[in-house]
């Protein structure tokens, strides 16, 4: 619009000055005519000369909208961009939608049981022999919570659609809370005739994990997923008869999720504990399995 306007402002201004032009020569003459002859007035220049300049601003007027013209047809560089960025736009709008959280937290539950029976200084003893001398059961029932860190989509560009994560995870595995203790768990208050009087023993265990996640098909709703292999650390309650309360192993894990709403989903995934081995006769090798609900964000 403001161009077409200008190339008529341009015509306008070039008409003006043709009519101007051609009209100064008879005006002049007239006005010279009229006035007497002692007023000194200056010759009028030539009507060639005149011609002359009128031919070359019209010249330049035809430059000018020549110009114009091909400025008109030619699109603007700001123009360009705009509609770059408008198809840009449209191209993402038009890009299917996926999942994009991927970090959550979760929290889980289940069944656990050791490999061996679960040893300690306050409930079977070489040192302290006396009293039941019992074990917890192998059994156990655990709780925990975990987070998850995404660190890619695609494996580093190596896999599509298959992430990798970064778990953190605590779970508390309780065996037995009233196995009787020995004579390092007795109450000092005696029975009727000194009989040996011993306390209920709580056997538990605390276990730390860090490990990589490998979970498939991304974007869809049922998500398996693999822990190659992961550090666990545990911690055992009572202490083993060296008094010793720290066990170090791996752990592997396998599982699957499913995505109920949004970015909140159910699973379910079974986990096996390998410390190489009894440390100073306490076993934690073993095995959960349970479910959990996590939350994206």
């Amino acid at each position: 619009m403001k161009k077409t306007n200008m190339q008529w402002g341009v015509i306008a201004t070039a008409t003006v000055a043709m009519v101007g032009a051609l009209a100064s020569p008879q005006a002049l003459a007239k006005t010279k005519a009229k006035a007497p002859a002692n007023e000194g007035y200056a010759a009028a220049p030539s009507t060639n000369s005149r011609v002359d300049a009128l031919e070359a601003q019209l010249q330049a007027m035809q430059a000018e909208l020549s110009s114009l013209r091909a400025s008109q047809n030619r699109p603007s560089t700001e123009s360009a961009k705009v509609q770059e960025l408008d198809e840009w736009a449209q191209s993402v709008k038009a890009a299917p939608k996926s999942p994009k959280h991927d970090n959550d937290i979760f929290f889980r539950g289940g069944f656990a049981q050791n490999d061996k029976l679960r040893n300690g200084v306050s409930i079977q003893s070489d040192v302290a022999p006396v009293g039941a001398q019992g074990q917890s059961d192998r059994d156990a029932w655990y709780i925990g919570a975990g987070f998850d860190f995404g660190l890619t989509d695609d494996v580093w560009g190596l896999v599509k659609n298959t992430e990798v994560l970064a778990e953190l995870m605590f779970e508390y595995k309780e065996f037995g809370a009233h196995v009787p203790g020995n004579a390092l768990a007795n109450n000092p208050t005696q029975l009727a005739g000194g009989a040996y009087n011993p306390r209920s023993v709580t056997v538990n265990q605390l276990t730390l994990t860090a490990a990589p996640k490998i979970k498939f098909l991304k974007g869809s709703a049922f998500r398996p997923w693999v822990i190659p292999v992961g550090l666990g650390l545990h911690v055992i309650s009572p202490p083993s008869e060296s008094i010793t309360v720290l066990n170090p192993g791996v752990m592997f894990g396998a599982g699957a999720d499913y995505r109920l709403w949004k970015d909140i989903f159910v699973g379910v995934d079974g986990r096996y504990h390998l410390t190489g081995g009894a440390t100073d006769g306490v076993n934690t090798d073993g095995f959960t399995t349970g479910g959990y609900i996590g939350i994206g964000f």
